[in-house]
């Protein structure tokens, strides 16, 4: 089972976007917490642990064990919400878990063998990871903190498939449980990184322009009409 990692929140019977930015700018982060069965419940947590706890992978995919007035409580992190440009964390989703029933969570794939892939060592590939994570359903105590997916057989022009992860007993990859296309869906890839020189076109208005300056003075040999004047004035 994933280590527990511990988060602590108070309850907050104040609704709305108001009561929302206020908390924020106190420095607490506004949460709901559900499921296992029991009414969802309005939360705050103190923003800077949070945001520590959040720099750990594993606490997006383990098993949190959140102290709320003295009682705690297993639960999984499943959305947070991040201020578009500021490092600020806008707002949490937590459900309750219970032993029985089996839960919904994205974990991470680890890609291991990048360095010696048959593709990338033996003709020059680069590695595309296509996916990142992949849902898996399982009871919370099988829950892995990430997959592990090896890629060091993996030749030139070659990929893998969702069906090529392998997973602990007692998981499951929620895309494959039914059969389907899914299971065709590729996660990584080795191929040929082609780079293409494209050279910028010079207007023809420019072009045109150059030209022109350039075929602005006489011919060599040829006379100007104030050369052939001082030369009929001379004779």
């Amino acid at each position: 089972m994933s280590q527990d990692f511990d988060l602590i929140a108070d309850y907050r019977e104040d609704q709305g976007k108001g009561a929302s930015r206020r908390l924020r700018r106190e420095g607490k982060v506004p949460a709901i917490i559900y499921g296992a069965g029991r009414p969802a419940r309005s939360l705050t947590l103190d923003h800077n642990k949070v945001a520590h706890q959040l720099e750990n992978e594993s606490s997006y995919s383990s098993i949190l064990s959140i102290k709320i007035e003295e009682k705690s409580q297993p639960v999984i992190l499943k959305s947070i919400q991040r201020h578009p440009s500021k490092p600020q964390i806008m707002h949490l989703d937590l459900q309750r878990i219970v032993e029985d029933e089996k839960i919904k969570m994205n974990v991470p794939i680890h890609y291991t063998g990048e360095d010696i892939a048959v593709g990338v060592k033996d003709d020059g590939g680069t590695v595309t990871k296509i996916t990142n994570d992949i849902e898996v359903t399982c009871l919370p105590k099988d829950l892995p903190e990430y997959l592990e997916v090896d890629i060091s057989e993996l030749g030139l022009n070659e990929m893998l498939y969702m069906s090529d992860i392998k997973v602990p007993d007692g998981v499951e990859i929620v895309g494959l449980v039914h059969d389907g296309e899914e299971q065709q869906q590729p996660i990584v890839s080795i191929q040929i990184i082609k780079e293409e020189v494209i050279e910028e076109e010079v207007p023809e208005e420019e072009v045109e322009a150059t030209e022109g300056e350039e075929g602005e003075g006489p011919e060599e040999g040829a006379t100007t009409e104030d050369d052939s004047e001082t030369e009929t004035g001379d004779k």
